[in-house]
């Protein structure tokens, strides 16, 4: 089954903690000077963002193989454990459309680098609450075929963290064609529009999702956000059509 998706732009705009947090503020109260930046780059997010999403169910070989992308994925990284253990898996992708990123682009390009920066980070949160909603989606058509899902707990996880191999994003595209949604992937094996969120969800008794991260590649990861992320209570409800 494939599923693609429309979220209300306001439904999917961050809330100020989360920009203020990309932002280097975690816990600060911002000055008059960014928090004028952050209510005009929300206006900006606002009248610029097309935010869509998909998911297309997926059987566990064809993860399997999605997984394993091109052989170069580190030999401990904890998906090749959770996969296995999934009762339910799925492929996703999450965007909020090339204009946002177009506009930071001439920001900067016109040396307004604060202006810039905060509607880049509204622009990559707003991407991953995107991302949230076609999750929760998955996990909601879980439920209504089987009432045993709704003791599942579903996670996403995407290639470039946690030792997955940011090349396996090619075996991806290649099985979700999400240009269905706008959404490519270049030479370099990052997505068009940046600001886009692509990778595969997982379901299952929530002791699956359970790992400590400890891994030698997590010394060079700047998101450290997946222990919040797996021990919450799951993603944002957001409404959606399509």
């Amino acid at each position: 089954m494939r599923r693609q998706l429309e979220f209300p732009v306001d439904a999917v705009a961050p809330e100020p903690g989360a920009v203020y947090g990309l932002l280097g503020l975690d816990g600060r109260v911002p000055d008059a000077r960014t928090a004028a930046l952050h209510a005009a780059a929300r206006a900006e997010f606002l009248r610029l963002a097309e935010p869509r999403g998909l998911w297309q169910d997926a059987a566990e070989s064809e993860l399997a193989d999605i997984f394993a992308g091109e052989g170069r994925n580190e030999p401990d990284a904890p998906l090749a454990r959770i996969h296995p253990r999934a009762r339910r898996r799925a492929l996703f992708a999450a965007t909020v459309g090339p204009a946002p990123g177009r506009r930071v682009a001439e920001l900067f390009a016109a040396g307004d680098f604060a202006t810039g920066a905060v509607l880049d980070a509204v622009a990559s949160a707003a991407a991953e609450r995107a991302a949230d909603g076609v999750e929760r989606a998955w996990a909601a058509a879980l439920a209504a075929a089987d009432p045993a899902a709704a003791a599942w707990r579903s996670r996403r996880y995407s290639p470039g963290y946690c030792g997955w191999h940011i090349t396996a994003q090619r075996k991806l595209f290649a099985a979700m064609q999400p240009a269905a949604i706008g959404v490519s992937l270049n030479a370099s094996c990052l997505m068009e529009p940046l600001k886009s969120v692509s990778g595969v969800i997982l379901a299952g008794p929530p002791a699956i999702h359970e790992f400590e991260a400890g891994f030698p590649f997590c010394r060079q990861c700047r998101d450290r956000s997946c222990g919040a992320r797996l021990a919450d209570a799951g993603p944002a409800d957001i409404p959606h059509g399509g």
